[in-house]
């Protein structure tokens, strides 16, 4: 069995004048959610990650789940179409100026409809009120084809290429 080279881009943004926040309004709610329930954190993570093999948080306890949105350096937004969610993203701060979009994305009845770039760009735009001074994200070639072009419309750079 051959088994398919992964190539992981690690992007940043560190210039706020680099970001281009996308043309289209975000046409979703968007909601914080600080204390999500285990079972709701990881029907977000395994819809939207499901078509491209996410799989490090499947083995989460509910109390994993639980600590890590009980950390204050980290929030969870869910897009909602009416009441249904849509989307979501997880932002970390790191060490010093840094957040990390952890996860980011649409489920899959969400694609295809445009929101990818509205979504990124509130993402974006709550890490800069976070205090980020440096924005970090990566993607990998197993992710959706429009992944890796949406974030470098937003003004990311790729900093780092690695294969797996």
């Amino acid at each position: 069995m051959t088994r398919q080279a992964i190539t992981v881009w690690h992007l940043e943004i560190t210039d706020p004048a680099a970001y281009q926040r996308s043309p289209k309004p975000l046409s979703l709610s968007l909601e914080r959610v600080s204390h999500p329930e285990p079972e709701f954190a990881r029907y977000l993570y395994s819809s939207v990650g499901g078509p491209y093999g996410w799989a490090d948080r499947l083995i989460w306890t509910a109390a994993e789940w639980t600590a890590r949105y009980a950390d204050p350096e980290v929030e969870l937004w869910v897009a909602n179409d009416g009441r249904d969610p849509a989307g979501y993203f997880e932002l970390e701060r790191l060490v010093g100026d840094m957040v990390e979009i952890a996860y980011f994305g649409l489920l899959p009845r969400a694609v295809g409809k445009g929101h990818g770039g509205p979504l990124l760009s509130a993402a974006v735009e709550r890490a800069w009120a976070m205090g980020a001074r440096r924005v970090y994200l990566h993607t990998c070639s197993l992710d959706h084809p429009s992944a890796l072009p949406n974030y470098e419309a937003r003004g990311f750079k790729v900093f780092r290429t690695d294969s797996r």
